[in-house]
């Protein structure tokens, strides 16, 4: 079993790529958390790879996700985008991730770390869940219960618990990656 990889993942490359060197890998660059916890309010109702496969797009549209720029974005902006056939065209995921980088600057004009925040969940540490099955993989928890609900307190938009714990998962706050796969950490 030691060279299977999760259930989840497929054998497009790009998929592969991103299960092997991203998810579960503990992100703690505020900047990369915003673009992953923006990017998974994108797939509601979608599957990841939708998502994966247009980030690059994302990444265009949204100025690299540079907060700053993205949260200075009009109506006119959002209009632009709604015929962007690169991105998801939907009006209330565009105007979300605005929001998000609103919020997001809000936080940091009051002092709070974005990065130190997110962490704060998990005491700061990568929390290594020993799954050994995906039907035993959780879609939420108590965590991206809290998450979520700090989150929105604070005026982030599309961030569920279900997306807060499949950012958890992206950005390695949880990591839950099969006990059988290759990428699961082994215990020394």
């Amino acid at each position: 079993m030691a060279s299977e990889r999760c259930g989840w993942v497929t054998a497009d490359p790009l998929y592969l790529d991103y299960h092997d060197k991203e998810w579960g890998a503990p992100t703690t660059a505020a900047r990369e958390l915003f673009e992953m916890l923006c990017l998974e309010g994108q797939q509601a109702g979608l599957s990841w790879i939708t998502v994966l496969k247009k980030r690059e797009n994302y990444r265009r549209a949204f100025h690299n996700f540079d907060p700053q720029r993205v949260a200075a974005m009009t109506e006119q902006d959002v209009e632009t985008l709604l015929q962007d056939s690169g991105i998801i065209r939907h009006r209330g995921k565009i105007e979300a991730i605005i929001a998000n980088a609103r919020a997001y600057l809000a936080m940091e004009a009051a002092g709070e770390d974005f990065s130190a925040f997110i962490w704060g969940f998990v005491g700061g540490e990568p929390q290594l869940n020993g799954w050994q099955a995906l039907s035993q993989v959780p879609a939420k928890t108590e965590l991206s219960d809290a998450l979520s609900k700090a989150l929105k307190k604070r005026g982030f938009k599309f961030i569920g618990s279900t997306i807060c714990y499949a950012f958890m998962q992206a950005c390695g706050l949880v990591n839950d990656h099969l006990t059988g796969c290759i990428c699961y950490p082994k215990q020394k």
